[in-house]
């Protein structure tokens, strides 16, 4: 790459918070909404609606009409949606949840990124938050970073457990863990998914979330199947399973520390037991540039969420398993065709089994 080529994608990165706030903005804002029920408005109008100075949304609008999410009619002054009118609602909601989590949870925090990565904790969340933990500690004192995380966490779980399930051995009448659970939804989602007579699911996560937990459990009529154990991984995982699922939880861990959690579930284990891993992924070519789970997970985990952390490549994961004493039977990556353009997760399932 020429140093003019470098410059130029310098550039690119220069711009890239100003551009996500303008976009954010003009959704916040209500435009959006506004030009979806009422092409045509002016900025004028626009601002009459919005609370705010025309010659303000024209700035923010600039972008917009640039990029063709937004068209402009010289002769009238009115604003229409071009690109953003092709999109289903639905499908906003969930680029937005998104966005949203990244503004409330990561923006502020990483101005912070060095100092965190110093200090092996998010000082973003002690600076702004005054919390000395992470952001799964923060949000149950936090209701904007509990709301945007859960929020999107339930819309991941939502969308990606169909393919999780789909591709996974839960026998019959198995006694499942949950690890990580938090308040139940994957739980409820073994059941409903995977349900057989004699089955059963345990949700295994930290005592505060347990109360949660279990009115979800009655809300879905399942409390006779499912059932909550508090506790925290790195002090032992319950026995007296014979799957154990760990989803949306590695990839805040460094190396070493996912090595403990899938030594502790060998051993909580019988053999023949089996484990089944959810987690985003690197590619092997880190290079390819149609994942960007290494564009957003890296500065997320370290600045943001863990102190620590970040996805690995399919292969180290592989190897983990084996060092934890499992013969691997599974590692697939889902297809990134698949997964729709506005989503930055790219998810792996990795299968195991404890050999004798």
């Amino acid at each position: 790459m020429t140093s003019e080529a470098v410059l130029a994608r310098f550039r690119e990165y220069m711009v890239g918070p100003s551009r996500f706030m303008t976009l954010l903005s003009v959704f916040e804002l209500g435009i959006v909404d506004a030009l979806r029920e009422n092409p045509g408005l002016t900025a004028y109008d626009l601002g009459e609606q919005a609370g705010a100075k025309p010659d303000a949304v024209e700035q923010l609008l600039f972008l917009l009409v640039k990029e063709g999410f937004v068209a402009y009619d010289e002769l009238s002054g009115g604003y229409r949606l071009d690109g953003l009118a092709e999109v289903p609602e639905s499908d906003l909601k969930r680029a937005l949840a998104y966005m949203n989590l990244i503004k409330v949870t990561a923006l502020r925090q990483l101005f912070y990124l060095t100092e965190s990565v110093r200090t092996g904790t998010v000082v973003g969340l002690k600076e702004l938050y005054g919390s000395e933990g992470t952001l799964y500690d923060a949000v149950a004192d936090h209701q904007d970073l509990n709301d945007s995380w859960l929020k999107l966490m339930n819309t991941v779980t939502a969308n990606i457990d169909p393919w999780f399930f789909a591709n996974i051995d839960v026998p019959a009448g198995a006694r499942v863990l949950d690890v990580a659970g938090n308040t139940g939804l994957g739980a409820i989602h073994t059941f409903r998914h995977k349900g057989s007579e004699g089955l059963s699911v345990t949700t295994f996560d930290l005592p505060d979330k347990e109360s949660r937990a279990l009115a979800n459990f009655r809300a879905e009529g399942l409390e006779e199947h499912l059932s909550f154990i508090g506790g925290n991984v790195f002090d032992g995982i319950p026995e007296g399973f014979d799957v154990v699922l760990i989803k949306h939880f590695l990839d805040m861990f460094d190396a070493g520390n996912v090595l403990r959690i899938l030594q502790g579930v060998y051993d909580s284990l019988e053999v023949g037991g089996l484990i089944h891993i959810l987690v985003p992924v690197y590619p092997e070519d880190i290079r390819e540039s149609d994942n960007y789970n290494v564009d957003f997970f890296p500065a997320f985990f370290l600045g943001a969420a863990m102190g620590q952390g970040g996805p690995q490549k399919l292969s180290v994961y592989q190897s983990l398993l084996e060092q934890a004493g499992f013969k691997v039977t599974q590692a697939v990556t889902k297809d990134a065709s698949e997964v729709p353009p506005d989503v930055i997760p790219v998810q792996a399932i990795l299968s195991a089994t404890k050999l004798p």
